[in-house]
């Protein structure tokens, strides 16, 4: 039995923080009260500090199979703990693709034997990721997938789109977007503008991400079809999304903290670990998508962890792999970012980075509650450090972030009961 004790309690579900102690015993919350540190066996005392719901990511690349020279399932998921997450949804674009019931099968054998946290496969939408011809839907949500994207290459033909949004709103599927036009996007290598020039290097129009939102939002609204906008990074499609659900369309959306963090102006020095897709914007898009947050229209927040060895990105730019490692810096970058400025306020940040991934995912986790998985975090808010990716748990150090100075950190991570990380430190 385990009690964490002293903390001031976040549990989504209430308006406001609130003191108390959490008693734990076989993986569930038993009991949310006072003086309960006598009944426990273990007991983490969280005094001054924050009691969250463990972070859930709707988004990221776990790289196995396939490319476990940039992450495997154990690393990865010991960078998710790290980091505060509990539950992560990975992405099909490994190698082979996860586009059949098998490979969903293995992602979430490969998790049960060494995973940190909760891994949920994310499916393919066409087979081998092609944009061709739509995957067994029916199958992969039996195997266990939670969603279904070709996340790292947009569906170009609109009517498999709309195919793929019709089958899939019939098998209770929700489809995650990669919005991006290839004709548009060309051989460009970061955002079309002054920094572009200035670098001489070939530009991406925002066109390219704004076009495919539009048209993913038509569909959706035509279908009356539930679609997931992944990582918006313009003024543009902030808008259109915002413009969507006044509409009543049913569009949900993600961003990464790197477009409410960063600029395209990071690029400068041809800065690989700046290199993402979509490209870092401008400060308009920054504030944009910063008010998108604060309004509503961006529903909650996903790292897009996307680790990479440092042989994808010690290269040329226009050569270097695109991808941020998201996990370990996620939740201080927004807590700093976000909350100390004033944009959200903390219990905003957990409904954006706990309870509303879950509920777009459809998973059990994201508050604090009697009877419910006891996925928590314990998080120091007035810790101020400086990022070193060298202590990476991630094999990934391919981070802009590297020597920025956060604040906000987590301290402890348990999951299903289970002290994952203790005293800053992961354990398993």
């Amino acid at each position: 039995m385990l009690c964490i004790k002293n903390g001031t309690v976040i549990d989504g579900i209430s308006d406001v923080p609130y003191k108390a102690d959490i008693l734990i015993d076989k993986g569930k919350i038993i009991h949310i009260g006072e003086n309960m540190g006598n009944a426990a066996d273990e007991v983490i005392d969280a005094t001054d500090k924050w009691v969250l719901p463990g972070l859930v990511d709707s988004h990221c690349h776990l790289r196995e199979p396939g490319f476990e020279y940039k992450e495997d399932i154990g690393s990865g998921t010991r960078s998710a703990a790290a980091g505060g997450f509990t539950s992560v949804a990975c992405m099909a674009n490994t190698n082979p693709v996860v586009d059949n019931a098998a490979m969903v099968n293995y992602i979430k054998s490969i998790a049960r034997a060494k995973g940190v946290v909760k891994v949920y496969p994310v499916a393919a939408v066409t087979k081998g990721l092609e944009g061709q011809e739509l995957t067994e839907m029916g199958e992969l949500k039996e195997a266990g997938a939670v969603a279904l994207s070709d996340d790292g290459r947009p569906i170009m033909n609109s009517q498999l789109m709309r195919l793929a949004l019709q089958y899939a709103k019939g098998m209770g599927m929700l489809i995650i977007s990669h919005c991006e036009d290839l004709s548009l996007v060309g051989d460009g290598v970061m955002n079309d503008g002054y920094m572009s020039t200035v670098l001489g290097l070939k530009g991406i129009t925002r066109a390219a991400e704004e076009v495919m939102v539009a048209r993913d939002i038509i569909l959706a609204e035509v279908l009356d079809a539930p679609i997931h906008i992944a990582h918006v990074s313009t003024r543009g499609s902030v808008e259109l999304i915002r413009q969507a659900k006044r509409r009543g369309v049913k569009v949900t959306c993600e961003t990464a903290p790197h477009y409410f963090c960063a600029t395209d102006e990071w690029v400068d020095g041809y800065n690989t670990n700046a290199k993402v897709n979509p490209p870092l914007r401008t400060s308009d898009d920054v504030e944009a998508v910063k008010q998108g947050l604060k309004d509503g229209t961006i529903d909650i927040i996903a790292t897009d962890h996307a680790p990479h060895h440092r042989d994808d990105k010690e290269v040329e730019y226009s050569l270097a792999a695109n991808g941020i490692s998201g996990f370990e810096t996620a939740f201080s970058l927004a807590y700093t970012h976000l909350v100390e400025t004033g944009i959200l306020s903390i219990q905003e940040l957990v409904q954006k980075m706990s309870k509303r991934p879950a509920e777009i995912l459809n998973i059990d986790a994201g508050t604090i509650q009697v009877g419910k998985p006891a996925d928590v975090i314990v998080v120091d808010l007035h810790r101020t450090y400086t990022v070193d990716v060298s202590k990476f748990y991630s094999k990934g150090k391919n981070s802009p972030f590297n020597g920025c100075t956060l604040k906000g950190k987590v301290i402890h991570t348990i999951v299903d009961g289970k002290v994952v990380m203790k005293n800053e430190k992961v354990i398993i």
